[in-house]
């Protein structure tokens, strides 16, 4: 693991997720930006090898012979590239927090990187992970809907309503920071998962849009709300708003999808939950777990119906998948082809193109761009 030490939540989260299938042992981290503090977290984590930086990490595994197969990186969004790329070079696999990278330069870099590597690269996008969403996916796939006309997806929080940022909260202070976070604030941190979400479900493609993005916060310089409007490839459209402004909302990621045959609603803190509108029929309540669950649902689902499933198992999914096509690879396997429905490269490059298109229409006061 590159970053994640002992006091930060999202090194937590990744951990938890990696054990709960029981495909990963974490063997070696470089978890601090000092060797003393990685040291310490790697002590009070009970990782048995520590080390200074991620360069050091990525030469010094690469040359054990019971060295790491694959490494998780949990840094802020500027350090992504620069690890990726080491790790990559040396045949490492990656499995990389989003978004991609804080600028196009070193997206562009990575994705290079990633394209003359053997390796695997994996972004955890981990709502594509929901035993629900893969439903809605399969449902779409399978024509239930029609032809879709309308993608609805929301992203709102509330926990920057106040200056964080100026009393001592780390994941803040990098958050609002365009050196470490990159041209987007709160469109990078979750708007980016709304995107990617509503296309991963629809299979659609966004081509072009239209954003005014907003700082509310006195003296940001980046985005704290967003309002977005999307046409999608083939005449579909759409309207996207993430925010962490917005006092009430906790975690409130929702998907709406419409097309000429039916509805589909989903909501993250209640993820368990698909609701299903046939055109002129009454509302059908799928349920993970129940008789209305698909194989596609059924697949990653854990445990018995009722029980709470979501977050923590959504990332679970993305880290099984990812250990599945990394034997894959080592088995002969085609890098596309054992990726299945991970999200990657291909997905990350596409969130850095939403967060600079709405960058750039909003500076331009919300003109339509091309992605």
């Amino acid at each position: 693991m590159v970053g994640g030490g002992n006091d930060a939540f999202i090194g937590g989260v990744h951990r938890i997720a990696a054990r709960i299938d029981d495909r990963y042992e974490l063997v070696a981290g470089a978890l601090s930006s000092t060797p003393e503090k990685s040291a310490a977290s790697a002590k009070a984590l009970g990782i048995p090898r520590s080390y200074a930086s991620f360069a050091e990490m990525a030469e010094a595994e690469a040359a054990r012979e019971d060295g790491i197969e694959a490494v998780s990186i949990v840094t802020p969004n500027h350090v992504h590239a620069a690890a990726a790329k080491a790790f990559l070079a040396r045949g490492i696999h990656v499995i990389c927090d989003k978004p991609l990278t804080s600028t196009m330069d070193d997206a562009e870099a990575l994705e290079k990187a990633v394209a003359e590597s053997d390796a695997l690269f994996v972004l955890t996008h981990n709502y594509t992970g929901y035993p629900m969403i893969r439903q809605a996916r399969a449902m779409i796939q399978a024509g239930d809907l029609g032809e879709i006309r309308i993608v609805q997806a929301e992203y709102p929080q509330d926990w920057l309503t106040s200056p964080m940022e100026t009393e001592g909260l780390k994941q803040a202070e990098w958050r609002t920071d365009p050196k470490r976070s990159g041209a987007g604030g709160c469109v990078g941190d979750i708007g980016t998962h709304a995107h990617n979400l509503a296309c991963f479900v629809t299979g659609l493609t966004v081509e072009k849009l239209a954003a005014d993005l907003q700082a509310f916060g006195t003296g940001r310089t980046l985005d704290d709300n967003a309002h977005v409007m999307l046409r999608f490839v083939g005449g579909a459209r759409g309207m996207l708003w993430s925010s962490q402004v917005a006092p009430g909302n906790e975690n409130a990621l929702k998907l709406r999808v419409y097309g000429d045959k039916g509805g589909l609603e989903w909501r993250q803190e209640d993820p368990n939950y698909l609701w299903f509108t046939p055109h002129g029929e009454p509302k059908r309540l799928i349920t993970r777990g129940g008789s209305g669950a698909n194989d596609a649902a059924s697949a990653v689902s854990r445990i018995p119906s009722g029980h709470p499933e979501g977050y923590l198992e959504g990332f679970a999914t993305i880290y099984n998948e990812a250990a599945d096509a990394i034997r894959a690879v080592q088995n002969g396997a085609d890098r596309a082809q054992a990726m299945g429905v991970l999200p990657g490269i291909v997905e990350g490059m596409s969130g850095m193109s939403f967060i600079n298109a709405c960058v750039s229409s909003s500076s331009a006061d919300a003109i339509w761009v091309n992605l």
